[in-house]
């Protein structure tokens, strides 16, 4: 959701539900909970449910462990605001160097939380859609038919590949931006039924690797059944399902390829 003007608001791409510590808590406690954790290195400081500062694994290396949060978190943090452009807010977040930003509302209190992920995530999502736009309106003037497009999720299973392979050195990044919610959207057809892959290949084969089994797309829903060039190509490839997809480990993706190519005649 974006606000009436078009631009996305913190609101929109902020979370919810923070994980925080109390004032009263003891740096041991803290130490742990940091320690014990994949996801947090800091935590907001709230009395209730006023912000009242930011603890940091670093502002805990020099305090004895019985010491208490309040007497060595920061109090002069950076905030944002629930309705603060997500533009402004991501200015905040790459020029201060912080991960992390506590969203308050007019009270001071805490409602949320942006990252630069959140940011990051922001940007991924409003390209796609432009170029699922683009492809739609391809393929009502090449086949003379309407089509529509629709964000929902799709199982991995009932995808026809229409590329049949991809590159192991691109994988691992795959992989990352799907741990880290970073990954596009993939763009699939629906040709009577038939659910194309046009775009995410990559993608989804990181993806089954990782077990996942169901994805965010956006499905491009045609009204007639066309003869699709790349359903050809998913027929003449014998490709039916994401493991007739082969990964290819003894060349690197062409674009890799090309940079060290320029790179020997530096």
């Amino acid at each position: 959701m974006e606000s009436t003007d078009g631009k996305p608001r913190v609101l929109d791409y902020m979370t919810r539900e923070v994980a925080t510590v109390s004032p009263d808590d003891t740096v041991k406690d803290v130490a742990q909970r940091i320690a014990e954790s994949e996801e947090h290195s800091g935590f907001p400081v709230t009395d209730g449910r006023r912000c009242e500062g930011f603890v940091t694994a670093r502002d805990l290396l020099l305090a004895s462990e019985e010491e208490l949060i309040f007497k060595v978190m920061s109090e002069e943090l950076l905030v944002a605001h629930p309705k603060m452009s997500l533009r402004d807010a991501a200015r905040v977040i790459l020029r201060s160097g912080i991960q992390k930003l506590p969203v308050v509302d007019d009270a001071g209190n805490l409602v949320g939380i942006i990252s630069n992920t959140d940011v990051i995530r922001s940007q991924i999502e409003r390209a796609t859609p432009q170029k699922v736009d683009k492809l739609t309106r391809t393929l009502e003037n090449i086949h003379d038919i309407t089509a529509s497009d629709h964000h929902r999720k799709v199982s991995l299973a009932e995808l026809t590949p229409t590329q049949n392979r991809v590159y192991a050195d691109e994988l691992e990044g795959r992989s990352y931006e799907l741990e880290n919610r970073l990954a596009e959207p993939l763009v699939v057809i629906d040709n009577d039924g038939d659910l194309l892959l046009a775009d995410g290949h990559h993608r989804v084969k990181a993806a089954d690797g990782l077990g996942i089994e169901v994805m965010d797309a956006y499905v491009i829903v045609l009204d007639e059944p066309v003869e699709l060039g790349m359903a050809r190509t998913a027929s003449e490839e014998d490709l039916e399902s994401i493991t007739d997809i082969e990964e290819v480990d003894y060349a690197q993706h062409p674009l890799v390829e090309t940079v060290n190519r320029l790179q020997e005649f530096e």
